[in-house]
Order: C-alpha cells, then sequence, then structure tokens
C-alpha cells in the first residue's frame, strides 16, 4: 500500500488516479469550448480567458479531496483549505445520511472535518489510523458522542473486506 505525505502517514491511494480524471476533464472542456468557439468564428483572447477560467473552476470542482492520516491525526486538503483534528483527542463523531453521506468529526481543540466514509472504506491505513485514534479518545474519556457511529462504520467496512476477499479468492 502506497504511504504518502510526512513520514509514517498515510494517504488516500485512489487520489492520483481520481485528480487526474479531473484534471483531463477540465483540459477536454477547454479544447471543446476552444474548438467550437474558434470555428465559429467568435474566438477571441478574452473568450479564450475566459474558456481557460471556466476550465480552472471545473478543475477545482471535480478535484477530490486529499486525505492523510498519521499517529494522532487527520487531515482532509481541498483547493480551498486544509482541515486537520486530533484523532485522539475526538469529542464527537456524527454520520449524515443522503443524497452524499458525510462524517463529521469534531475534536477537543475546536477543530472541525468533513469527511466521506468511502474513503477510509477504501483505504485500509486511514481507517487504521482513525480507528486507534478513536479508541485512544475512548480511553481518555474525550469522545462523548459518536462511539457507536464509529463501531457501526467498523462492522461495515469489516463486512465489505471480508466480502471482498472471498470474492477475490474465487470461494463467493
Amino acid at each position: 500500500m502506497r504511504r504518502s505525505g510526512p513520514a509514517g502517514s498515510a494517504g488516500d491511494r485512489h487520489w492520483r488516479g481520481s485528480a487526474r480524471l479531473a484534471v483531463s476533464c477540465a483540459l477536454l472542456f477547454c479544447a471543446m469550448s476552444v474548438l467550437v468557439d474558434w470555428d465559429a468564428g467568435s474566438l477571441t483572447p478574452l473568450r479564450a480567458l475566459l474558456w481557460v477560467t471556466l476550465s480552472a473552476a471545473v478543475c477545482a470542482v471535480l478535484l477530490p479531496p486529499r486525505v492523510t492520516a498519521g499517529p494522532g491525526w487527520l487531515a482532509v486538503r481541498t483547493p480551498w483549505r486544509r482541515q486537520v483534528i486530533h484523532t485522539d483527542a475526538l469529542t464527537a463523531v456524527r454520520q449524515y445520511a443522503g443524497v452524499s453521506s458525510h462524517l463529521v468529526l469534531r475534536d477537543a481543540h475546536g477543530h472541525r472535518l468533513e469527511l466521506d466514509p468511502r474513503i477510509l472504506a477504501a483505504n485500509p491505513l486511514l481507517w487504521h489510523e482513525l480507528d486507534t485514534g478513536v479508541r485512544r479518545s475512548l480511553e481518555r474519556g474525550t469522545l462523548r458522542l459518536g462511539a457507536d457511529v464509529m463501531e457501526r462504520l467498523g462492522h461495515h467496512i469489516d463486512v465489505d473486506t471480508v466480502q471482498a476477499v472471498l470474492r477475490a479468492s474465487g470461494l463467493s
């Protein structure tokens, strides 16, 4: 499994592929827009700048958040900001369902982080770092809300992992 970020940290192993897809889509949008405008005979330097700017916006919207974790911390970086929490000092974990399910984690230092739980399911090292931090938070007594959420998520990840292993081995 690939590690990224500072020494000893784990990263989302699918991020590079997703980022490459986002950049490719934005470049394709830019090329198609400029070509259509050029073919129509209405391409000007100002319009070309507009297409490049819109393509950059498309890239920023499509670019997935980059998730990294290490002993006692979890970070999510987007094009606009970076959120970091101390996983060994969590106070609350909430999971919101709906069109896009997400976890909201809060730590004792007042930091807040939102995360798609599918990233944890797809990256065992990230899940391990978060789970280790949650266990430390429970031992220290800081995690007052959401231990059941983490237990359900851990069970779901374990079931998915077992099913994937059985499928890969041909036993399922």
